[in-house]
């Protein structure tokens, strides 16, 4: 067959639509080369009506039409699309194949805590695959994401994933999957550490007597002007807090109360419990 379309996803949940927004946004390619599969008829309507891309409930029409394959779909389904695309093949992803051979595909998952071996395993000794750990904020452009390649992925191979995944903001390769329990504790799940924060810090300033709107408000920009002129800034994290840290002024008063409570270690025990549940999710599955 004809191979026509350059990516293809199986599973058109909003991750997957916000790749495939960038990728077309920024140009990377165009929606007439990419495909999409779902169960859910909400899901292939969005995609086709606002995102102009072709859509199927057949994961083999994907597999057969793509060069690359990406799995959007919840870890508890992906191995009954393995076994689907592996039995396609020949038989257990042995690459002798009516839809084109696996080993002929690169595969992209983000299928949290699926691992290197066990998408190699089901799909074949041969198959090309990379496992990614992308985070929520990718849905407006400002995702963070990380990349390890397996055993018979190609640094092509790698420059392509990465050319998705910074289409939705930024992205980085990895040599050690293992690194990507620590990635899902910063990057995966820092969204909601950093909801948290913004929350905590509007709450106080409602006791203190702002209205919750304006609290809010407050508290979003100034997250956004300090992530903003820390990133811009030549000046590490520290020399930044000792500049709005005046000696005996309002600053530092917080910031000793802050580390009376012991804020910094219990920022570190959130990312190591985050961590050590994302290297038990690998295990069970």
């Amino acid at each position: 067959m004809n191979v026509k379309k350059k990516l293809g996803f199986i599973g058109a949940g909003n991750m997957a639509e916000a790749l495939a927004r960038g990728l077309v946004e920024n140009k990377v390619f165009k929606a007439s080369e990419l495909i999409a599969s779902d169960v859910d008829a909400a899901r292939r309507r969005k995609f086709k009506g606002a995102l102009k891309i072709e859509v199927t409930t057949n994961n083999l029409k994907v597999l057969s039409s793509s060069r690359a394959v990406l799995f959007a779909v919840k870890p508890q389904t992906i191995d009954a699309v393995l076994t689907e695309l592996a039995r396609a093949a020949g038989g257990e992803g042995n690459g002798a194949s009516r839809s084109g051979g696996l080993g002929a595909k690169l595969f992209v998952s983000i299928a949290a805590g699926v691992t290197l071996s066990r998408l190699e395993g089901a799909l074949g000794g041969r198959a090309r695959v990379i496992r990614v750990m992308p985070n929520a904020p990718a849905m407006v452009g400002q995702g963070m994401a990380a990349l390890v390649r397996g055993r018979n992925a190609t640094r092509a191979d790698e420059a392509f994933a990465l050319k998705i995944f910074r289409a939705v903001g930024d992205a980085v390769a990895l040599k050690d999957e293992a690194l990507l329990d620590t990635v899902t504790a910063l990057s995966g799940s820092g969204p909601a550490y950093v909801y948290l924060f913004a929350k905590a810090l509007a709450d106080a300033a409602v006791a203190q007597g702002l209205s919750p709107e304006l609290a809010l408000r407050m508290a979003l920009k100034t997250i956004r002007g300090a992530e903003e002129n820390m990133r811009r800034s030549p000046m590490t994290a520290a020399e930044l807090i000792r500049i709005v840290a005046s000696p005996g002024g309002t600053t530092e008063a917080a910031l000793k109360q802050l580390g009376a409570d012991g804020f910094s270690d219990i920022v570190a025990r959130a990312i190591h419990a985050a961590a050590e549940r994302s290297r038990q999710l690998g295990r069970v599955s």
